[in-house]
């Protein structure tokens, strides 16, 4: 996952518990025919493999935003996400970007990249796809970001994480689940991040209850994907 998903994740954890019923969201179906809208530092040769990278239309589900190109961090979620980051108030300020990319980076915020997202009553998945080496890829979570409060537009938000015993995928992979608690709602968020040659994927499944098997299936998608556009 990004840093700037982050803090997507952050202020939509204050409220997705409102219209999230259901479990992570079942496996991709067709893909939907939207033309991506492109932002500046994307070649055409870059644009087409990331654009094709991306996961298809989940079924039950619909494009909400993108899918967006260009380097990453002129990209409009890239900024959003970044903005969230600097309104929400963290007991841990450095676990907001923690086993993520971070966009703040040079070499990260220039990198090529596509970004799309799907949601339904149930909830929604944000995937991202950059080009980046593979020492980019984040580390893995810190044991202090495992647990800790954050302040979201007033409201108080608990988060907790822990890693799951995902089956390896691509080159690297790291899965997480994560409960977001606040006074009168509650959400899961399972995050994804995988590398395959120089693709970083990462992706946020958000919903009242993300079951990890629905997650696994997702990241099995997106790396068949990978492995597709890396021939």
């Amino acid at each position: 996952m990004l840093k700037a998903v982050s803090g997507i994740f952050l202020s939509m954890m204050a409220v997705a518990g409102c219209s999230s019923e259901a479990q992570a969201p079942p496996a991709a179906a067709a893909n939907a025919a939207v033309e991506p809208a492109e932002g500046p530092g994307s070649p055409p040769a870059d644009a087409a493999k990331l654009r094709a990278a991306l996961l298809p239309v989940p079924e039950g589900m619909h494009i909400s935003y993108g899918p967006e190109l260009g380097a990453f961090g002129s990209l409009k979620s890239t900024q959003q996400g970044l903005a969230a980051v600097r309104q929400a108030r963290l007991e841990r300020p450095e676990c907001a970007g923690a086993a993520q990319l971070d966009a703040a980076r040079p070499d990260v915020a220039k990198a090529p990249a596509a970004v799309i997202a799907f949601a339904a009553e149930r909830g929604s998945i944000t995937q991202a796809v950059v080009a980046l080496p593979s020492a980019a890829f984040p580390a893995p979570l810190p044991a202090k970001c495992a647990s800790y409060t954050a302040d979201v537009d007033g409201a108080k938000v608990v988060y907790r994480t822990r890693m799951l015993s995902m089956p390896a995928k691509g080159d690297q992979s790291r899965a997480y689940l994560t409960t977001a608690a606040g006074a009168k709602e509650s959400a899961e968020i399972g995050s994804v991040m995988i590398r395959r040659g120089n693709l970083i994927m990462s992706m946020l499944v958000v919903g009242r209850q993300v079951q990890p098997d629905g997650l696994y299936e997702l990241a099995k998608l997106a790396d068949q994907n990978l492995a597709r556009v890396n021939r």
